[in-house]
């Protein structure tokens, strides 16, 4: 599951019964058509700014340059619009919710997806809409995130059935390829990278043997450039006999100024039985993989959790930094661990576990070699849902990032994932780059999802239960707190002097009503 994941993924039942859990609100689906309505609060002062790149910049560093919002003046953010949906993706969908992907804002415009697939451009200073292309295609039919990447002039994204480029001042098409939902490699889900004329993106899952696929495509046709399988020997993966698959890659990948582009790929996804009967690495499963960003070819990969039965993706977006001096990409993901590896040989610098570990954190492996038997009922943690679920951030020497600390047991060899039993809650963190070591860890009562973002002297992020927050850098004391329209399970984004916070999170099974799903843009100054 997640990929910023968050809420999406074949495993999107267990998010179900995490928000139950929670509290959390509701959502329900339809079918007319998208669009939206606008709201503007007097008083705010008018947006700017940029958000250029998913995470921010090419980096991932989800570190918001040029922003003016510190602790100086967090406490006059004030709402300046809303931008409320209408049509299909208004009433959400159930196991999802509205929006899972980052919004991105290029040149007076925000670019949003939302999880029907359908592509909003939003005015910045007035939130009014300046087109949309609908897709409306039902978040069942593709497990998200969705989302869009905009460059030259051009936003480029995918749905489940197409990858598509549209003029990013009208909307129209440019190119539409449906081709590569021909390969038997499932969806296209993935908010992609766009640099040096290519577009890099990924399957969601892979629907046979081989995986999923890593691939570029020319961002002036939409031709395909290459492609990887994200498993060798043409294995079976995943859990066939039930029409699942494997080893997505979900969060937008890391386009290197090296030549490179790095991918954080998903689990084998399969039952506690498969692993103890049919154990298997399963490259590149649960890995780190860094190709040649012309050609495709392999230049090294980390596997994290070799024959994994616990859905841990190292599914984040990879960070590109530095370690005292040298190139180094940061990565990690859902077994509650960070990563550091030398950009250029995948080297481990250092890794550290995150949130709430009970001990587990080896079993895949000690299956690999025999040396493990399996009790049920089974419980592990960090859980389907957890470690580190959204995308991490990167400043002046730390890492930032969010864990979930929720427990889940399986009861039957067959079970996939298994399912939660508690309360989430979580951890916001920070990380020193140069040992991984821990600064400070700041406990938080429900489930992180805004993806950490810094701003100055702040690290934001929101909690499912709509509420966004602000901690102080060096100290990671909570400074601020903001109630939201509804929940929230999206990426923000920050840019200039406005927060911009997709609200609307998934149903839970004790409430099924309408959560009026919203883009929000806060404002200082």
């Amino acid at each position: 599951m997640r990929g910023n994941a968050v809420m999406y993924g074949r495993a999107a039942a267990v998010m179900v019964a995490a928000a139950s859990l929670a509290g959390g609100a509701a959502a329900c689906s339809s079918s007319s058509q998208p669009g939206g309505t606008t709201s503007t609060f007097p008083g705010a002062a008018k947006p700017s700014g940029t958000w250029a790149e998913p995470n921010g910049d090419l980096a991932n560093t989800r570190d918001a340059t040029g922003s003016t919002i510190s602790s100086s003046n967090v406490a006059s953010l004030r709402e300046a619009w809303s931008f409320k949906l209408s049509g299909p993706a208004a009433l959400g969908v159930f196991s999802s919710g509205s929006f899972a992907a980052a919004p991105v804002v290029v040149g007076g415009t925000v670019y949003i997806q939302d999880l029907d697939a359908n592509v909003y451009a939003v005015s910045l200073a007035t939130g009014k809409l300046d087109w949309e292309y609908p897709v409306n295609i039902p978040e069942k039919s593709g497990p998200g995130p969705d989302g869009v990447a905009v460059a030259d002039g051009v936003v480029y994204g995918d749905t489940s059935t197409a990858v598509f480029a549209l003029n990013a001042a009208t909307g129209k098409v440019v190119w539409n390829d449906t081709s590569l939902l021909n390969s038997g490699q499932g969806s296209f889900e993935i908010q992609p990278a766009v640099a040096g004329g290519r577009v890099y993106l990924a399957s969601a899952y892979g629907s046979g043997p081989g995986g999923g696929i890593l691939l570029a495509l020319d961002a002036a046709t939409g031709k395909e450039l290459w492609s990887f399988n994200t498993v060798t020997g043409g294995e079976p993966a995943g859990v066939q006999s039930l029409g699942l698959g494997s080893a997505g890659a979900w969060e937008t990948p890391l386009v290197g100024t090296d030549g490179s582009v790095t991918f954080g790929v998903g689990n084998p996804y399969q039952s506690i039985g498969q692993a103890i009967s049919h154990p298997s690495r399963d490259l590149y499963t649960n890995s780190e993989v860094n190709l040649d960003a012309a050609t495709g070819k392999l230049r090294w990969y980390y596997q994290a959790v070799p024959n994994d039965f616990k859905d841990w993706d190292i599914q984040l977006s990879p960070i590109a930094t530095t370690v005292h001096g040298t190139p180094a990409i940061v990565g990690g993901g859902k077994m509650g661990d960070v990563y550091a590896f030398g950009a250029s040989s995948g080297a481990l610098l250092w890794k550290t576990p995150v949130g709430t570990h009970d001990g587990t954190d080896n079993d895949s492996a000690l299956l690999l070699s025999h040396k493990l038997s399996i009790k049920l009922p089974y419980t592990y943690e960090p859980g389907a849902l957890g470690g580190v679920l959204t995308d991490m951030a990167a400043a002046d020497g730390s890492v930032y990032l969010a864990t979930i600390d929720l427990p889940f047991t399986e009861t039957k060899l067959s079970q996939v994932n298994g399912l939660p039993t508690q309360k989430p809650t979580g951890e916001i963190e920070a990380l020193n780059l140069a040992n991984g070591k821990v600064e400070w860890d700041t406990r938080v009562p429900t489930l992180p999802l805004g993806a950490a973002t810094v701003s100055n002297d702040l690290v934001f992020t929101t909690l499912y239960n709509g509420v966004l927050i602000a901690l102080n850098r060096a100290t990671g004391a909570i400074v601020f707190q903001k109630k939201l329209p509804t929940s929230t399970n999206s990426p923000i984004a920050i840019a200039g002097n406005t927060i911009i916070v997709p609200a609307g999170g998934p149903a839970t099974t004790k409430n099924t009503n309408a959560v009026n799903p919203q883009l929000v843009a806060y404002t200082v100054g």
